[in-house]
């Protein structure tokens, strides 16, 4: 819990009944101090003496989004407000709605809060946080804003303050203004690893004006792996930029190692998923239930850092296209309409369980959850990359939607999956950790996509070098694809303006070109297991 909380919470404990008052503190103290047990046990006892104390009803929300229960603390968040309103109380509520998929609720939670009303710089940013999560990146920028001045008008300006308002003037193009707020937050403290790592994705360096000793030090000084994992890919991107590729991956490897050794990726599960995802398309080949007939979506897809958002772009500049992003909303209603009790949301459970739903229903409740977003277009991108395991479930649920699956050579994917900071706690991405396991998954990958492209119609596999070799055609026939007439404003795609929010919101505003084809083999002698293991598999590489 934050200093912001503690100190608020004591105020309200000064009229309360003493053992009321001490059940209140103790829980606030145990929450500070990581002792979720004990203030678990202490607000127990203390809503079940005072039933009507709405900060009891909300700790235990806190408590409960601790250890991860986001629907229960909504439902606590939910009582508390019933018992008094309070901007904290509402800005945790917009979070939790944001962190479940409800981004509807979270958005209007979330603008429910005038910005001048706002008197703490925890709440302006935490409802920052749940509009980005939301995808209302214009909005967030001014809470996040909003929070940099009560804290800096209270003298108690924070690096994450700076950070979050960093990271969303960098989604909307705004780089000069992100370059700014992440030197703030290192000046505010020197060891702020996400900012530096974002200062250096953001900015390209030269021999002669760069951070490497600066972000040499830091290594040495920080200690925790997600710090560790932070720094040596800024000194990475910076050493690529001067040219330095074997210091480069030596950095990679060197702040890898350790998150690895927290997170090791699971090998078994990843086959095991992928061969069942397969097995169920060729058990289930027609559907028991009809889709919803909309042809709203256009998914593009496939392995991360391989053009999907090149695609976005390219399509979203088309008048009756809208970007939506990388929406969860697909694996969130199979996990909800398939009731499962396991802890993730994609799994061989889960999945299993899917076959058996209302096909209609599941395009239907999709389609409902990206309505915050997606408004009424014509059509829609979704570009979540890792939607490609649920193809098959996308093919039923909706079967007019049009399903575009991005293929690079495999050692570029592979080398660009590996130099990427994805998501650091999501099991999902632990195969970036290694290069040689970051070859293995595109394996599946590349094989499984193979198979569907055989099993359905409606999906297009585009290759990235030919894109890149012969933009006016290759956009053309996917325009054709998703059924769009042709505008010419696709072709100037660098020139479309809607925000970015994946790791190439640099690359798109600019021109397309081949920069970055081979770029791999920049990174030899240390690609050659990774190589090696492509090849016999039977994977050609360029």
């Amino acid at each position: 819990m934050s200093l912001f909380i503690f100190f608020y919470k004591i105020i309200i404990t000064k009229t309360m009944q003493p053992n009321l008052k001490q059940l209140h503190q103790s829980a606030i103290h145990s929450l500070n101090q990581g002792k979720i047990e004990q203030a678990h046990k202490a607000l127990v006892e203390l809503v079940t003496l005072k039933p009507d104390f709405a900060d009891g009803y909300f700790l235990l929300a806190m408590v409960n989004l601790t250890v991860g229960q986001i629907h229960k603390a909504i439902k606590l968040i939910e009582k508390a407000l019933t018992l008094g309103q309070s901007i904290e109380y509402t800005a945790q509520l917009a979070k939790c709605y944001a962190l479940t998929g409800e981004l509807q609720k979270a958005k209007n939670t979330a603008l429910s809060v005038p910005l001048k009303q706002i008197t703490k710089a925890l709440d302006a940013d935490t409802l920052g946080v749940a509009l980005t999560q939301a995808g209302i990146h214009e909005h967030a920028l001014n809470y996040f804003e909003c929070a940099i001045k009560l804290a800096t008008a209270a003298n108690k300006a924070q690096p994450p303050f700076y950070y979050n308002y960093g990271v969303s003037a960098k989604f909307l193009g705004l780089f000069d203004k992100a370059q700014h707020a992440f030197e703030n937050a290192i000046a505010l403290n020197p060891l702020h690893h996400q900012s530096h790592f974002a200062l250096s994705d953001l900015t390209k360096v030269s021999k002669q004006n760069n951070h490497i000793e600066r972000l040499k030090n830091v290594f040495e000084q920080v200690t925790h792996p997600d710090a560790k994992l932070h720094i040596g890919h800024a000194l990475a991107k910076e050493y690529q930029d001067i040219g330095e590729f074997s210091e480069a991956f030596n950095a990679l490897e060197q702040g890898k190692v350790a998150k690895r050794t927290v997170q090791p990726f699971d090998h078994k599960s990843s086959t095991e998923l992928f061969e069942h995802i397969k097995r169920l398309s060729e058990q289930h080949t027609q559907a028991l239930t009809q889709g919803n007939p909309t042809a709203e979506p256009i998914f593009v897809l496939g392995m991360p850092r391989s053009g999907t958002t090149l695609v976005e772009r390219i399509l979203s500049s088309h008048s009756n296209v809208q970007s939506a992003g990388e929406l969860q909303d697909f694996g969130l209603s199979v996990k909800k309409l398939s009731q499962t009790q396991t802890p993730h949301v994609l799994d061989t459970q889960t999945l299993s369980k899917a076959y058996e739903l209302d096909f209609n229903q599941l395009g239907s409740t999709y389609l409902n959850a990206t309505r915050v977003i997606t408004g009424s277009h014509k059509h829609f991108i979704d570009k979540l990359p890792f939607n490609f395991f649920y193809i098959d479930l996308i093919t039923k649920a909706l079967p007019n939607a049009k399903i575009i699956c991005m293929l690079r050579d495999p050692m570029d994917t592979c080398i660009g999956n590996y130099r990427q900071l994805f998501t650091i706690n999501n099991p999902y991405y632990a195969y970036s950790l290694d290069l040689l396991d970051t070859a293995k998954f595109y394996t599946r990958f590349y094989k499984l996509m193979q198979h569907f492209s055989a099993l359905h119609s409606n999906i297009k596999l585009v290759k990235y070098e030919e894109l890149v070799a012969q933009p006016e055609q290759k956009i053309k026939e996917l325009v054709s694809f998703c059924n769009l007439e042709w505008q010419e404003q696709c072709i100037d795609f660098h020139l479309n303006t809607a925000p970015v929010s994946t790791a190439s919101k640099v690359q798109v505003r600019q021109p397309l070109n081949s920069k970055a084809i081979g770029r791999w083999k920049a990174f030899k002698p240390h690609t050659d297991k990774a190589v090696e293991y492509l090849l016999k598999q039977g994977i050609s590489i360029e």
